[in-house]
């Protein structure tokens, strides 16, 4: 368990939602600036398959395309470990269970093995159920999960699609996700200590939880010790 200090989590004073409030705002400007280069960008993910390292996989949130992890892919290319993306993914709006089949599909076809997934959000989800329900979780080394509802979120159920409502944590895939408990000791969680999507936080029993100085749902992906602890079970 990490040690490291972060600041209150009581957001009812008036200093610490003022700080909330600003978090908010500069989440939203990344998750802008990440939906522009997913809309623009005209790099292949097939040119971060080299390298000689730890096998990389990327499994990004709901309504993101691999896109979104493409500048934390290029770090750690560049430390020599071959990233792949899961393009049959899409935008990340189909089941969970449904997806996990698709990550398995791409572990099996391309023969990577000893692999580390990093994940945001859904992703995590998604790398936990082929973790836990999978023959082909045992390709998966370790698993970084950054801003994942393990728990789920009480917004899910005011939310207006079923995509987004499968958060609940009474839905049945969230209930068995929860219960799977042994995956977890090879899962690393890092979180904000405010997050604006998932109120309950990220935090999960058996896992190695890391909280960050820092709140947001998406731009903590751009916090050091995201690639700090990639790198701790990839190196």
């Amino acid at each position: 368990m990490s040690t490291d200090a972060v600041p209150p989590r009581d957001s009812r004073t008036p200093g610490v939602r003022a700080r909330n409030l600003r978090w908010w705002v500069r989440d939203y400007g990344y998750a802008l600036a990440a939906q522009r280069r997913a809309a623009f960008g005209r790099s292949l993910p097939e040119g971060l398959t080299s390298g000689t390292g730890t096998p990389i996989v990327l499994l990004p949130g709901i309504y993101e395309t691999w896109r979104f992890l493409e500048p934390l892919a290029r770090v750690l290319h560049d430390r020599g470990h071959p990233v792949h993306a899961v393009t049959e993914l899409g935008d990340n709006r189909r089941p969970i269970a449904e997806q996990a089949r698709r990550l398995g599909s791409l572990l099996e076809t391309r023969g990577l093995d000893d692999v580390v997934l990093v994940a945001h959000s859904k992703g995590g989800l998604i790398g936990k159920h082929l973790m836990a329900f999978s023959p082909l979780g045992d390709r998966v080394r370790a698993m970084v999960a950054v801003a994942t509802p393990f728990g789920g979120s009480r917004y899910s159920r005011v939310m207006p699609t079923p995509s987004l409502r499968a958060f609940a944590s009474g839905d049945a895939t969230m209930r068995a996700l929860s219960a799977a408990v042994e995956a977890n000791a090879r899962i690393v969680s890092i979180y904000g200590v405010f997050d604006p999507h998932i109120p309950e936080g990220s935090e999960l029993a058996g896992a190695r939880n890391v909280p960050l100085s820092t709140g947001g749902h998406f731009r903590v992906l751009a916090d050091p010790r995201v690639v700090e602890e990639v790198v701790r079970v990839a190196e």
